[in-house]
């Protein structure tokens, strides 16, 4: 009975270091082009087009995980230039982007 927990338990942890893997793989190609290895958006398109700095804690409070799986799948409303992946991208990848994003270290929130 150990040996079975012990090898469900291994096969488990090693499924969720594969799928955090493929959410960086998946980040790498598709996001961060705008969005910067950090998710800071401190690149040509991200300063541009004014994207906002995914490790923000402001951020990170204001947008739930629905809000973020929303704008990954079907794009933003508020910049155009950010489309859905809903074509491109499995659930599955979608929803490791949600976790990669909420895994990103935080920055404080600028002092108002």
């Amino acid at each position: 009975m150990k040996m079975r927990f012990a090898l469900v338990l291994a096969l488990s942890l090693s499924a969720t270091v594969y799928a955090d893997e493929s959410a960086g793989d998946t980040w790498k190609a598709k996001c961060k082009g705008c969005h910067g290895d950090d998710g800071k958006a401190k690149t040509k398109m991200g300063e541009k087009e004014k994207i906002p700095d995914l490790t923000n804690a402001d951020f990170q409070k204001k947008h739930s995980d629905a809000d973020i799986k929303e704008v990954i799948t079907n794009g933003s409303k508020e910049n155009a230039k950010m489309k859905g992946f809903k074509d491109k991208l499995t659930p599955e990848q979608i929803d490791g982007l949600v976790k990669y994003i909420r895994g990103l270290p935080t920055a404080a929130a600028p002092a108002k």
